[in-house]
């Protein structure tokens, strides 16, 4: 049973103009996500969901000024970016980044020989590229084609699910994997994200603004996160509620 632990989690976001005062944008997040459960996060755009996914990741711009994260125990915010990943951590971008001049497979087989300790054998590895492509309806061609350069919205999205199965995670941070994509790429990743839990018992904590992803994710546990904090939390009933009244009350609530 794995275990991520987030505690009285301040965050502050480093502006552009460096003589500019960070932003403090998380004040004060508690969130536990355990092996097998599904926690979904919803929330108005500038809540800070996407700033508590960078935070757990490690990105630089963002400065963790007190709480803490642990998994399994063990001081997250003592580990660098990759010792993070070969923790076991996982990041879904919401906007996934080009990489030109560096091909899709190699890669893969790159991220999975840091994350494993050792590369996998190569017929093997190639197997098991294969058959995670076709679960994700990949063209192989898209192997050969530099990382996500020239890629669709879609596209880009089905090979960060295309990682989530190759790597294995522990615990994978999904951030807004919903965003841009149509009513069939939003099928195909979301059973990717299905099979990835079912097949490793692995941890999910989703980050969306829209429910329509949750009719195929079934979350058990859904936070409200307004105002870098979880306002309220409640199963999937709360998403319902969301969906039929959005954010108002604890808009108001919070004002207030």
């Amino acid at each position: 049973m794995t275990t991520l632990e987030i505690r009285d989690l301040h965050v502050d976001v480093a502006q552009t103009d460096s003589d500019a005062e960070p932003i403090h944008i998380l004040k004060g997040v508690n969130l536990t996500v355990k092996s097998g459960e599904t926690h979904a996060i919803m929330g108005p755009n500038g809540s800070g969901k996407s700033t508590l996914s960078y935070a757990i990741a490690g990105h630089p711009k963002y400065q963790v000024t007190s709480g803490s994260i642990t998994l399994d125990g063990e001081d997250v915010l003592e580990m660098s970016v990759d010792e993070r990943a070969r923790a076991g951590l996982f990041l879904a971008m919401q906007y996934p980044v080009e990489v030109p001049g560096v091909s899709m497979s190699n890669f893969l087989r790159s991220a999975a020989t840091a994350v494993r300790g050792e590369a996998p054998k190569l017929r093997h590895w190639v197997k098991e590229v294969k058959e995670a492509m076709t679960e994700l309806e990949i063209d192989p061609s898209f192997s050969e084609r530099s990382v996500n350069e020239g890629f669709s919205g879609g596209e880009k999205k089905r090979h960060e699910i295309l990682q989530l199965d190759l790597l294995k995670p522990k615990i994978a941070i999904l951030d807004e994997t919903d965003s841009g994509l149509d009513v069939d790429a939003l099928r195909v990743v979301s059973e990717g994200v299905n099979r990835y839990k079912e097949r490793e018992n692995g941890g999910i904590l989703l980050i969306t603004h829209y429910t329509r992803i949750l009719r195929y994710i079934k979350p058990d546990h859904v936070h409200v996160f307004v105002n870098g904090q979880v306002v309220q939390s409640g199963g999937p009933e709360l998403a319902d509620e969301l969906e039929e009244n959005g954010y108002e009350r604890f808009l108001t609530a919070k004002a207030g």
